[in-house]
């Protein structure tokens, strides 16, 4: 498992006692029903990972980026606050 894998899992697993694998979280942050239902992991992914980490997530994993985007864009908007992914182009 890569170091960016590592740390991103140990961000998102830890809060909630899950121990999700890296393929896991990939489609779970690439995939909109997490949004609709509201996902603690995605969520935690989009609110809880460094930005630059998200993004070298996202190119490990093969995870295309406007889908990700679109995605916080939605998380950010059921929190109510703007999450670094939402923001993206």
């Amino acid at each position: 498992m890569s170091v960016v894998a590592v740390k991103v899992l140990a961000t998102v697993n830890a809060p909630y006692g899950t121990a999700l694998s890296a393929e896991q979280l990939a489609s779970k942050i690439s995939d909109p029903a997490s949004v609709d239902l509201f996902d603690p992991s995605a969520f935690c992914f989009f609110s809880e990972v460094y930005e630059g980490l998200q993004y070298s997530f996202l190119d490990e994993m093969c995870v295309d980026p406007m889908i990700a985007c679109e995605l916080a864009r939605k998380f950010s908007a059921l929190a109510g606050y703007p999450l670094p992914l939402a923001r993206a182009a």
